[in-house]
This record gives C-alpha cells, sequence and structure tokens, in this order.
C-alpha cells in the first residue's frame, strides 16, 4: 500500500538526515491519518467497531486524493510567495511540491486531456455550460489523479461553449 510506503520512506530519509523530506512525509502521513479519521467518524453511526477498524483505512486511491490536495496547496502557495516576492518561501514551496509530485501517478498532456474530456462530454450527451458539474465529476473519476483539476476544468468550460 502507498501510505506504508510512505512510512518506510519517511525512515530512510530520517535514518539519511533529509531533513525536507521527512517534514513533508510526515506532513503528507499527519494528513492521511486526519483523512482516515474523520471517515472513522462518519462511519461510527452506522457500523460495529471493528467494520468501522476496517473500513476506514485509506485506499491507495484515496491516499492519491491527499497527495493531490497538498501538491494543490503548495502550487497556491508558491503562487502568493511569488506575488509577495518571497523567493525564499517559494524555494521551500517547490521543494516540498516536487517531493509530493514523485508519488503522483504521471499527469497526462493537455491533448490527452482534452480528448477525454470529448469523451466524456460525448458519452453524457452535455452540450451547455449547466453541465460543467456532472462533466468535471466523470472525468476526475476517469482520470483518478492524472490531471489537474484546473485543467479539467478550463477544458471543460471551452468545449462546453
Amino acid at each position: 500500500m502507498l501510505k506504508d510506503q510512505l512510512k518506510q520512506e519517511q525512515i530512510a530519509a530520517l535514518k539519511s538526515g533529509d531533513q525536507v523530506k521527512r517534514s513533508v512525509l510526515a506532513m503528507l502521513l499527519t494528513a492521511v491519518k486526519n483523512k482516515e479519521l474523520a471517515k472513522r467518524s462518519q462511519l461510527s453511526n452506522t457500523l460495529s467497531a471493528v467494520e468501522v477498524e476496517a473500513q476506514s483505512q485509506l485506499s491507495d486511491v484515496e491516499v492519491l486524493q491527499v497527495i493531490g490536495t497538498e501538491v494543490k496547496r503548495r502550487r497556491d502557495s508558491i503562487a502568493q510567495f511569488v506575488a509577495a516576492s518571497r523567493t525564499d518561501l517559494a524555494e521551500q514551496e517547490q521543494a516540498e511540491l516536487n517531493i509530493l509530485q514523485a508519488y503522483l501517478p504521471a499527469q497526462l498532456d493537455e491533448t490527452a486531456v482534452r480528448a477525454v474530456v470529448a469523451e466524456v462530454i460525448k458519452e453524457l450527451g452535455a452540450t451547455e455550460a449547466s453541465a460543467l458539474g456532472a462533466v468535471m465529476k466523470a472525468v476526475l473519476a476517469k482520470l483518478q489523479g492524472q490531471a489537474d483539476g484546473a485543467l479539467i476544468s478550463k477544458l471543460a468550460k471551452e468545449l462546453l461553449a
């Protein structure tokens, strides 16, 4: 599982003295743990304790979603730091972003994403901008982290216009 790989790499980073990677992985594992706790509290109302424990563990897809969220946060932070002329902090965020991106699946290029968006629009029979939500949901489910949500949104808006 991806979560186990993250734990092993955190230990390796600790042993090798790589402070940046160690702190990024610690933050990421904390985010994964928080997501598991949120999932556990949702499930606790309807299932027994044993079932809750088993089902609250995140799948690799869910861990990838957490990583994607953290990548998005880093990109937003970099943009804000660059706008504020804080290149030192932007470089630190970029280093963290590079570590996080190593755990994401290979990203598709714009042409491939455009083809998937067009295919989903055709499958759904969407013709108006009001169908953007349904198109986004279907494309995100189909690509599972292989493309940035902002790119998907931009292409969907273009193709629905």
